[in-house]
């Protein structure tokens, strides 16, 4: 039985694909190379089964630092083979038995590739969050009233409290308007584009809300113009604070080709 199977990262147009996979090494230190057929080459690297076989990556999963510094080399390989032209990412841990499964991959899927290599050509993703502070969107402040710390009875106790539940459900209302339009009018200026959903609020710092993780595909001339428009949309939405991330290979606009190969 083997004990070395093929990690898949990428597959592009075969023509031109060698000089952009040289010199690339993968997650596990190997050189990436190339598995050609049927006019595509898929970028792979040959790995040790122990580690990143089935059961190997059951148990690596679960291991957050293996885990992080897989998921960085991985995504090194993609983003250095999208520099120079059009990519599908596969998605990571996605490991075949030899190059012949991979050919077989490149035939059987090849016109679900070629499609989804065409809707990316010159564009790049880049991902834009919104986060809302309720408290500007509600026009409440309270601070005043809280540093006073004066005595309150029951009774203006409860009222306040009304009022802050009130004041909340009013300033999601109201965040929620303003995620549906910064969406759509980032849209204007991509060529297609996604909302997914909000990241853990736990596994983040922030104390406000996040509104819109949207991403979008964009022409790679036209980045300048798109980051532009979202540094408008932050300065002119009080309350409502943008953050973009980007450019980065089209992990999201390439269909379901490379999660379900």
């Amino acid at each position: 039985m083997s004990t070395e199977g093929v990690w898949a990262y990428a597959v592009l147009e075969s023509e031109g694909s060698l000089p952009r996979i040289a010199g690339l090494h993968g997650v596990s230190g190997e050189p990436v190379r190339a598995v050609t057929d049927a006019g595509l080459t898929a970028a792979v690297g040959t790995v040790g089964l122990d580690e990143f076989g089935e059961e190997g990556l059951r148990r690596n999963l679960e291991d957050l630092d293996w885990l992080a510094a897989t998921a960085r080399a991985h995504d090194a390989v993609i983003a250095a083979i999208a520099r120079f032209g059009p990519v599908v990412p596969m998605r990571m841990a996605t490991v075949y038995l030899d190059d012949q499964r991979v050919s077989q991959l490149l035939q059987a899927r090849h016109g679900d590739f070629v499609t989804a290599l065409r809707h990316v050509t010159g564009r790049a993703e880049l991902g834009v969050k919104a986060f809302a502070d309720p408290e500007v969107l509600a026009g409440q402040d309270e601070s005043a009233e809280q540093a006073s710390g004066a005595k309150m009875s029951g009774t203006a106790y409860l009222m306040r409290r009304r009022r802050a539940l009130a004041a909340n459900d009013d300033a999601f209302r109201i965040a929620a308007e303003h995620a549906e339009r910064i969406h759509s009018r980032l849209l204007t200026h991509a060529v297609d584009g996604k909302r997914k959903p909000a990241p853990d609020r736990s596994l983040s710092d922030r104390k406000d809300w996040t509104v819109l993780n949207g991403t979008y595909l964009v022409d790679t001339d036209h980045i300048d113009a798109f980051s532009a428009l979202v540094a408008a949309v932050d300065r002119d939405t009080p309350g409502i604070e943008l953050e973009i991330t980007g450019p980065w290979p089209p992990y999201s606009f390439t269909g379901d080709v490379a999660a379900h190969s």
